[in-house]
């Protein structure tokens, strides 16, 4: 089996948590290595963002990325990405007829801008189309905080398109297939739940000594209690609730010794890591809070391991990749009830899940946690064991028998297709 996978916005080898990268690029390139040690060879489709990169890049054994030029390397927002559509699709339809022989036998695209390629794609080498959203416009803007910026109708219309036109539909949890059927009135017979995972060989819980290490190479006081936040800087991820509900704390009990890990880059057009440096300096905690750049997930670990507590505010998750990898550190979560991460965390068993996001509920649920050490490393030792229900292999084989289910599907004649719109 060959598979075209469309990632046109971003790239999966680039870094999670800079610029538009995060957990869906975790999620393909984990998936694509599994699928590839299957036996699958897969294609992984993105736009060029540097010359350096090549054309083609060999990651592993049925492995590669294939970087298409459509627009200028570098200055080119997210929000712009729709001008290059068809240079990208032109791109891969290039790329593909100069490779005699080469060809797909379906299509897996992820995010809207991909899943409009894909769609193109899927009528003229008529294969099935699998499209995954990761997030949707519609439940963006129910979810979105007070300052955030709504997602376009441009945007809603074209998932609208591809709900309606894909053969398949991939989701993380049965949550997203309610909301699919509730916001994109989705037929629900062609949705497949194929719950992502963890890389639990590299996501293991730390030894004390771990944690010592961790905290001296992170300049965190070893003696101090630890929350970490880690993931894009956006409002939509919550890092301003974390601020606001330590320095609830910290008013409560000025004396606490407490230290806030903000792991992350700034993400989205007018995002900027200052904006929540500036805010944590206005909220009087510039000496306890530590922010550090984005790092590869084999550095990643050991801020998970420093930490007591990791906190996932956000204001949606499809499935909640960061919840899951701390949980496979030994590290139990306080995240928003919010999403599927009332599935990635076992509320009251591995974290404390936290309905909304007023500062003042989550200062109350971050110090049951950090004033109860038993309880707290309780949660702990069964969040390992919770996340090793979780694997990338295990995504990868439901993957497999969907593009199985994909290829059994008679696809419609020029008669068959729907109408765009």
């Amino acid at each position: 089996m060959r598979i075209a996978m469309i990632s046109m916005h971003t790239s999966p080898l680039e870094q999670p948590g800079v610029g538009d990268a995060g957990g869906m690029n975790v999620y393909i390139i984990n998936t694509a290595r599994q699928l590839a040690r299957r036996g699958v060879t897969v294609d992984v489709y993105t736009r060029a963002t540097r010359p350096s990169q090549g054309e083609i890049v060999e990651v592993e054994e049925n492995l590669r990325v294939i970087n298409v030029i459509a627009g200028p390397y570098e200055g080119l927002a997210k929000e712009e990405l729709p001008t290059q559509l068809a240079a990208f699709a032109g791109g891969v339809i290039e790329f593909v007829r100069c490779r005699q022989g080469l060809a797909y036998d379906a299509i897996h695209s992820h995010y809207w801008l991909s899943g409009q390629v894909g769609w193109l794609l899927r009528d003229l080498w008529d294969v099935p189309l699998i499209h995954t959203a990761h997030t949707l416009a519609a439940v963006k803007n129910a979810h979105r905080s007070e300052g955030d910026t709504p997602e376009s109708e441009a945007r809603r219309i074209c998932e609208q398109q591809l709900v309606d036109n894909a053969d398949l539909l991939v989701v993380n949890t049965v949550d997203e297939t309610r909301e699919l059927v509730a916001h994109y009135d989705a037929d629900a017979a062609k949705i497949e739940v194929v719950p992502p995972g963890a890389d639990t060989e590299l996501f293991t819980p730390g030894t004390h000594r771990n944690t010592e290490l961790s905290r001296r190479h992170l300049g965190i006081p070893l003696h101090a209690k630890v929350v970490a936040f880690v993931g894009r800087l956006q409002e939509f991820k919550g890092p301003q609730v974390l601020l606001r509900a330590t320095a609830e704390i910290f008013e409560r009990d000025p004396h606490r010794n407490l230290r806030v890990i903000i792991c992350g880059g700034a993400s989205g057009a007018s995002a900027s890591s200052s904006t929540y440096r500036n805010l944590a300096g206005e909220l009087g905690l510039a000496n306890r809070v530590r922010f550090l750049d984005p790092r590869p997930p084999e550095e990643l670990v050991s801020v998970y391991q420093a930490a007591d507590i990791v906190a996932v505010p956000s204001y949606n998750e499809s499935f909640g990749l960061v919840a899951m990898e701390a949980q496979a550190t030994g590290t139990p979560v306080v995240a928003a009830a919010v999403g599927g991460l009332p599935i990635a965390v076992a509320d009251g068993e591995t974290g404390l899940l936290v309905h909304g996001h007023d500062p003042a509920q989550w200062a109350d649920a971050l110090e049951q946690l950090l004033d109860d050490d038993e309880r707290r490393i309780a949660m702990g030792e069964a969040a390992v064991g919770h996340a090793a229900q979780f694997s990338w292999a295990a995504s990868a084989g439901r993957l497999a028998a969907v593009y199985e289910r994909a290829l059994a599907i008679e696809l419609p004649d020029c008669q068959g297709r729907k109408a765009q719109g």
